[in-house]
């Protein structure tokens, strides 16, 4: 299940980085910042993911 979950992590990421463009583009801070955060989101989650992996060797 931890692929699957660093899977959904990362698409979270990238979602987080095309909302960031796209606020970037229309000149919306708030976007951009919501992109920003959903980013930071994927990568703790990631993170996360790397510990629980790291322990299960």
């Amino acid at each position: 299940m931890s692929f699957i979950d660093k899977a959904k992590n990362t698409a979270e990421k990238v979602a987080g980085e095309v909302k960031e463009a796209v606020g970037k583009a229309t000149d919306d801070k708030d976007l951009q910042a919501e992109g920003q955060k959903d980013q930071t989101k994927g990568s703790l989650k990631n993170t996360g993911e790397d510990i629980k992996d790291a322990f299960k060797k």
